[in-house]
Order: C-alpha cells, then structure tokens, then sequence
C-alpha cells in the first residue's frame, strides 16, 4: 500500500500542518482536512510514514461521527472531500480526508478515562486523585473505575505536552455553563462507543475529544473522534493477564512504536526523544500498520 507522508493541495491555501493532519482552507467557512500517514510518538514526528493510518483514522471517525450524532453535532459538512480539488489532487484525499464546517475551536481537551492508565495511572499514584478527581484506594494500573471521569487537559503548542487541569480550570476558560456541557457530553459519548466497542471485543481505555462553536454558539464535535491516535483501545482477550500482572495491556495504537523507541540506541545511548527521530525499521512499521487496521475491522466488521 502506498503512503502519504505529506500531502500537496496546491489549488487550496494551506492553514497549518499538524502531527498527522494537514488543514486547507475551502472558502471562508469549510476546511479540508487531509489524514496524513505521518505518526508521531514523544511529540516528535517520524520520518517514515504508517501506510494506511491516514484512511484509517478517517474512516474511524467517520463511523464514530455517524453512530453518535444523535449525542452531539459534528463538524461534517456532508460534501464529498473530492469536490473541492482538482482532478490530480483527488488520490490525495480519497478515503483519508473530511470536508468540516470551520468553527471556534474551544482551547480545552475533552479528555474521559474509564480506567486508570498513562498519566492517569502515574498521578494517582501520586496523589490518589486524577485532574482533582479523587479516587477510591487501592486501584492499580488499567483498573476499570467505577464510573467514567472527566479529567480535561490544556492544548499545547505544537511538539508541547498538554498539560492535565482540574475541571475549574475549564470553568475559568469557557465558563460554568459550557464546561458543564463539554463535561456532560463527553462522558455520555465515552459511555456510549465503550459499550459498543466492548461488544466488539474492545476496551476503550480513555479518549480525548475536542470541540467548538459554530456562528450561534451551538457545541460542535469537531477533529477526530474516537480513533487509535485520540484512544487507548485494548483488546479484551489480553486484558485480565496483563491487568494481573500489573502490565500495560496491550494496544490498538502506536505503543508499540513508543516501546521500540525506549530501547534503540543511537551511538550507544538512548534517544533523548528531540528530532530527528531515528528511522524506523520495516518490521516496525508493518506490525504498526498492522495494529491499525485489526482495530478497525474489529470495530466495524
């Protein structure tokens, strides 16, 4: 399968390139966005492209964006991406690309865990609670919590960590009222596609949604939803062993990426995690790939 590492919409002024999207302006009120088949792991882009991520993600969130609109509007414009290209430019974004309503984006990542993992896990080791949210004693890494939390984050500028905050720092950005419904929204979102996913042998561990508002102020989802790149899927099948263990399950996402990247070394030493990003291997990419579509196929058939 070819890949794209960065795309060329020459006929569309480019608005910015991300970690893996790149956005072109349609007009004054629509955007292209282009999945890339770029990975990143560390906040650093890798030099070799994933081939395929990019169709997969869009189509992963296409059918997420499909299966719950009736918890929230999606930024979708319902206009075929091709439409707004030229005739050379169309394999570029066929099946890797959405055409969205350009809206304010709200600075605040939505972020839900149903159970403790990542940051999550480390913080509460710290301090028994996560994002100010305190949690019962005794839980251990990839415990399933009793019930699903919201712990957002702060968006960081480009090769920036965000940076975890309590839920009155939500409050203090957007104001009470709309921190409540970002708040509300995201949960009833995780619940919903958890419960769906666990029937497909899944486990969404936690996920990051982000939003904005349209010209009337309505609450828009917007970006990717519930994707490999914005969710830690496990599946179930090696869930409880790893869990016993005290392990990370394994997952449906670049871990597998990071996890090599923890062990290679450059001249003798680790890699300090900065660009350039050491080239990774055939066999790295393959299984990368690989993991992306079983996630997909589990989840839609």
């Amino acid at each position: 399968m070819s890949a794209l590492h960065t795309s060329k919409i020459s006929s569309l002024p480019l608005l910015a390139r991300g970690k893996v999207r790149d956005n072109y302006a349609v007009g004054t009120d629509r955007i292209l966005m282009v999945a890339s088949d770029r990975l990143s792991a560390f906040d650093v882009i890798m030099g070799e492209p994933i081939p395929g991520k990019g169709e997969i993600l869009t189509q992963m969130a296409l059918f997420w964006f499909a299966r719950l609109g009736h918890l929230c509007p999606n930024h979708l414009t319902g206009d075929a991406p091709e439409s707004v290209v030229t005739p050379a430019e169309v394999e570029q974004v066929q099946r890797r690309s959405m055409l969205v309503k350009r809206l304010k984006p709200i600075p605040v990542e939505a972020v839900v865990r149903g159970y403790l993992a990542g940051s999550g896990w480390k913080e509460y080791q710290e301090s028994r609670s996560v994002c100010g949210v305190p949690l019962p004693a005794g839980l251990k890494n990839a415990s399933k919590l009793p019930e699903p939390i919201f712990t957002p984050a702060a968006k960081a500028a480009m090769g920036e960590h965000d940076e975890n905050i309590p839920y009155e720092r939500v409050v203090e950005i957007v104001g009470a009222e709309l921190a409540a419904k970002i708040r509300d929204i995201s949960i009833a979102i995780y619940r919903e596609a958890a419960d769906f996913a666990l029937g497909k042998g899944l486990i969404i561990a936690d996920t990051k949604f982000e939003f904005g508002l349209d010209d009337a102020g309505t609450l828009v989802l917007m970006d990717e939803v519930l994707t490999p790149d914005s969710s830690r899927y496990w599946p179930v099948e090696g869930y409880d062993a790893a869990f016993q263990s005290g392990a990370n399950p394994p997952s449906y996402d670049k871990q597998f990426v990071r996890d090599w990247l923890e062990q290679v070394r450059i001249d003798g030493k680790p890699w300090d995690k900065t660009p350039p990003a050491p080239h990774l291997p055939h066999e790295v990419i393959a299984r990368t790939a690989a993991k992306y579509r079983e996630a997909l196929e589990r989840l839609t058939g």
